[in-house]
Order: C-alpha cells, then sequence, then structure tokens
C-alpha cells in the first residue's frame, strides 16, 4: 500500500514537473516570436525611415537643380538683352 502511494506521488511530481517544464518551453516560444515581431518592426521602421530620406534628399536636390535654372534662365536673358541693346548703340554711333 505504501508502495502504492509513493508511486503516486511520484507520478504527481512528475506531472507537476511536465507541466512546469510545457509553461517554461512555451513562455520562451513566447517571447521569442515577441523578439521576432518587434525585430520586424524595426527593420520596417528603419526602411521607412531611409525611404524618407531618400526622398526629402532627392527634394532638395531637384529645388537645388531648379533654382540652378533659374539663374541659368537669367543669365540668359541678361546676357540675350545685353548683346541686343548693343546693335543699337553702334547704329546710333557718330564718331
Amino acid at each position: 500500500m505504501l508502495k502504492l502511494i509513493n508511486t503516486k506521488i511520484l507520478l504527481a511530481i512528475l506531472a507537476a514537473l511536465v507541466a512546469i517544464g510545457s509553461a517554461a518551453i512555451y513562455q520562451s516560444h513566447e517571447a521569442n516570436k515577441a523578439a521576432e515581431a518587434a525585430a520586424k518592426a524595426a527593420a520596417i521602421l528603419q526602411q521607412q525611415q531611409q525611404q524618407q530620406q531618400q526622398q526629402h534628399d532627392a527634394d532638395e536636390q531637384r529645388k537645388r537643380d531648379e533654382a540652378f535654372r533659374k539663374q541659368v534662365e537669367q543669365d540668359r536673358k541678361r546676357h540675350n538683352s545685353a548683346a541686343a541693346n548693343e546693335g543699337k548703340t553702334w547704329k546710333t554711333y557718330i564718331p
């Protein structure tokens, strides 16, 4: 009878250990899943930040290009107007 009680106690202890072990494994698995999700979120965030930076850089480059084009147009108009007025001065020149 005592052997039967000892066996039942040992089985109960074994069942408790199995339950504790499975809970620890489950918790570890859930922690790994959470870590993977956090890593994916961080990667997505980093990618979005890189895209925003590239977009910002592209916008800045477009602004610089547009300013340069305007400056070239102004220089061209100034140069062309000087040449246009030059012909008029020689026509009215009296030595």
